[in-house]
């Protein structure tokens, strides 16, 4: 093996490492008491237990935040790629003078920081009476996904060869037959990146969650940070096994994903 191979073969399983270290360490101390995580030196032998996780799962807080989170954040995803994926194919493929204009606006919705797009929409949904509630999460994550998912599909879709279209059309091909069969297909990789970013933007979405939900509405990261005490009687444990119920969904869906966007477009190119 060539040594510039080896170097590069090494730095890659050492960035690897680093990326999947912490994750390997939170999903050990779920395992570990309280006093096996507060030692000085760090314990790789200890007696494992599975309460700090049966206590995560006991609680109807948790299960309640689940269910908003995965509710919210799906429908809101969808809602993203229903209208956020045509939009970004159209701007890519018919563009016109303002091109240029929408896609600086989708790009500057990321620009502001949480507070400045929470505290607006909790005065209108306030106003609405809708404060609170999984549909005022579900319409403010949608501005998220659709904004995100149109950011990063444009230059995806920009890159999908144009004589291939071109050709789709010469065969008889309709402009949504080509979206479907053609840029689709092409751009999957791209896209399922895009959708799969977008949901664990949102998902992980603290602040705007926290400002527009009081009880009824909460998702899963604010119930989570509530399980955290003051002084030095933290449950770390506890906190590790929370920690790890909010990576698994977004783990899933994107193994779900990819699954399900190979298997319909390999039925498409039979």
């Amino acid at each position: 093996m060539r040594p510039g191979r080896l170097i590069g073969k090494t730095v890659l399983a050492l960035a690897g490492f680093m990326a999947v270290f912490p994750l390997l360490w939170t999903a050990l101390n779920s395992l570990k008491n309280n006093v096996d995580i507060i030692t000085r030196v760090p314990r790789l032998v200890f007696t494992p237990t599975l309460a700090n996780i049966s206590y995560i799962i006991g609680r109807d807080s948790v299960m309640i935040g689940l269910y908003n989170s995965v509710i919210a954040c799906g429908v809101a995803v969808l809602i993203g790629v229903v209208l956020g994926l045509p939009a970004a194919y159209s701007v890519a493929r018919y563009p016109n003078r303002w091109a240029g204009d929408i896609q600086f606006f989708v790009l500057s919705l990321r620009f502001l920081p949480p507070v400045a797009v929470a505290i607006p929409l909790m005065v209108i949904w306030l106003q609405l009476g809708l404060y609170d509630t999984l549909a005022a999460l579900i319409v403010t994550y949608s501005l998220l996904t659709i904004s995100v998912i149109m950011w990063l599909a444009i230059p995806a879709f920009q890159a999908v060869p144009k004589e291939v279209e071109e050709a789709a059309f010469v065969d008889g091909y309709g402009a949504y037959s080509v979206f479907w069969r053609i840029a689709l297909p092409v751009a999957a990789r791209s896209l399922t990146g895009a959708v799969a970013f977008s949901f664990v933007l949102v998902w992980n979405e603290f602040l705007i969650a926290l400002m527009l939900s009081s009880s009824n509405a909460k998702t899963l990261p604010i119930v989570a940070s509530e399980l955290s005490q003051q002084g030095m009687n933290v449950p770390w444990g506890i906190l590790n096994a929370s920690v790890v119920l909010l990576s698994l969904p977004p783990l899933l869906f994107l193994g779900v994903l990819s699954g399900f966007l190979n298997s319909v477009f390999r039925q498409k190119k039979t």
